[in-house]
């Protein structure tokens, strides 16, 4: 038994496929019941794991917000997960469900959480009507359980069990996905998140770990499947396969160190994820923690496809923060990139003399977009307004990649505690006549800019 957390490639190499023989323990979350294992064929010539990190013991479990996770038993000291990779309906947003490809019955699939020094053995079977592989992105393991289909390993056929096994060899975020046609299968949601808990704790300990996967997808209004052919126009964008409306807030009491795992599988497009209120360090990347002389501060973290990133920082400031991705155009549902801009448009009589033709028709889109949830229109059946939900004074005009992080002085679990009750004198509002005149401003004139000079701007 390796008495520290760094395993060498060569053991590993050396007890590919190993195989042990035994009682199994059947965990899943905090619960455990005894089970009996069958005998198996062989066991190891060396082993090369530690005994098996356990949660809340050895490391502090994640929390996937709209998310699931994936079970295990133990088995004479291994980890044994069963994955099953399915067709699924899944509602990405409130009123949009479409027929995907996942794991377990979730999309994305079930999170997968083990610590530095596990020996871990997934059975996976396929119930597609294709062939699919499972390949662990961003993982040290033998070249015969990287998952390529065709290169590694015969794909899995519909019907067949396969099985994979080998050692945890590192701490941090990694991910796991299809890799045989994965246009088409990545396309329908076969991903998942594979969070790696380091065997000695790394850094300042977190009292919230957040998981998020990232996924943008093509759902052309009316139908109900994700079109995997796309590549440039994805109007769906997702934390863990859920768009505004549909995201679950992040909760978290005032003063806890919060970390924050986002994971990137889409299929063409990277993600700048910015978190209002609050200066948070990069503290890792998909090759797993950055020496902290190296962390840099930011707002905005750019995650690219096929990476991982982790944030941290203390909660400090109380109060509903966004938290989002900063392309525009990916706080939209449903939105093409086919559509005439109408902005500044005066459509005189049209409408009248459309709704001849077409009862109902109004004209949208002269002013931006933000009117979309009050107006209240129609849409295809299986669709979504293109932006917007209901907040605490207004319509949040963002749909999409957009969630919030909930921070509170007191809180009761960790349910949604409502929206953030703003102290007095705290609350941006409606300038009063009184205040206006006693700073001098006219609403009326128009404010003249003042030229830059080598010594800045003049203020009168």
């Amino acid at each position: 038994m390796v008495a520290s957390g760094k395993l060498s490639r060569r053991s590993m190499l050396a007890t590919a496929g190993a195989t042990l023989a035994g009682g199994a323990l059947l965990l899943q979350g905090s619960a455990a019941q005894a089970q009996t294992a069958a005998p198996r064929a062989s066991s190891p010539s060396r082993r090369d794991w530690q005994s098996p990190g356990m949660p809340n013991r050895d490391y502090r479990p994640v929390i996937v917000p709209n998310g699931t996770k994936l079970p295990w038993k133990l088995v004479n000291g291994v980890k044994v997960f069963h994955m099953v990779a399915e067709e699924v309906e899944h509602e990405l947003a409130p009123g949009l469900k479409v027929h995907c490809w996942g794991y377990n019955g979730q999309v994305h699939g079930p999170t997968i959480e083990v610590v530095e020094g596990d020996r871990v053995r997934f059975y996976v079977t396929n119930r597609l009507p294709a062939p699919t592989t499972v390949h662990w992105h961003g993982l040290l393991l033998p070249n015969g359980m990287d998952g390529v289909g065709g290169l590694n390993q015969k794909s899995i056929a519909p019907g067949e069990t396969f099985r994979y096994e080998f050692t945890i060899r590192q701490s941090g975020t990694g991910m796991y996905h299809s890799h045989h046609d994965e246009m088409t299968q990545m396309a329908l949601g076969m991903v998942g998140l594979f969070i790696m808990h380091p065997r000695r704790p790394v850094g300042p300990r977190v009292d919230k770990d957040f998981a998020l996967m990232l996924h943008e997808w093509r759902v052309d209004p009316g139908t109900r499947r994700p079109d995997p052919n796309e590549m440039t126009d994805f109007n769906l964008l997702t934390f863990n396969a859920k768009a505004f409306p549909g995201t679950e807030p992040l909760v978290v009491r005032q003063g806890e160190r919060v970390r924050i795992r986002l994971g990137n599988l889409s299929a063409m497009d990277h993600h700048p994820i910015h978190l209002h209120g609050y200066h948070f360090r990069i503290t890792e990347t998909d090759a797993g923690r950055i020496p902290e002389s190296a962390q840099w501060p930011e707002t905005t973290v750019l995650v690219p496809v096929g990476s991982t990133r982790s944030i941290e920082f203390v909660a400090d400031a109380p109060g509903d923060w966004a938290m989002h991705c900063h392309m525009t155009h990916h706080l939209m549902n449903q939105m093409g990139h086919d559509l005439p801009n109408l902005i500044g448009v005066n459509p005189g009589g049209l409408d009248a003399k459309v709704r001849k033709l077409l009862p109902g028709y109004m004209t949208m889109g002269q002013t931006g977009m933000g009117d979309m949830v009050e107006m209240g229109m129609p849409v295809p059946t299986n669709s979504i307004p293109m932006s917007g939900a209901r907040g605490k004074h207004d319509v949040i005009t963002m749909g999409g990649m957009f969630t919030v992080l909930k921070v509170r002085e007191r809180l009761t679990g960790d349910a949604d505690p409502g929206w953030y009750e703003n102290p007095p004198g705290t609350l941006a509002m409606a300038a009063s006549t009184s205040e206006l005149s006693q700073d001098g401003i006219d609403v009326d004139a128009l404010p003249k800019a003042e030229p830059a000079s080598p010594g800045g701007l003049a203020h009168g």
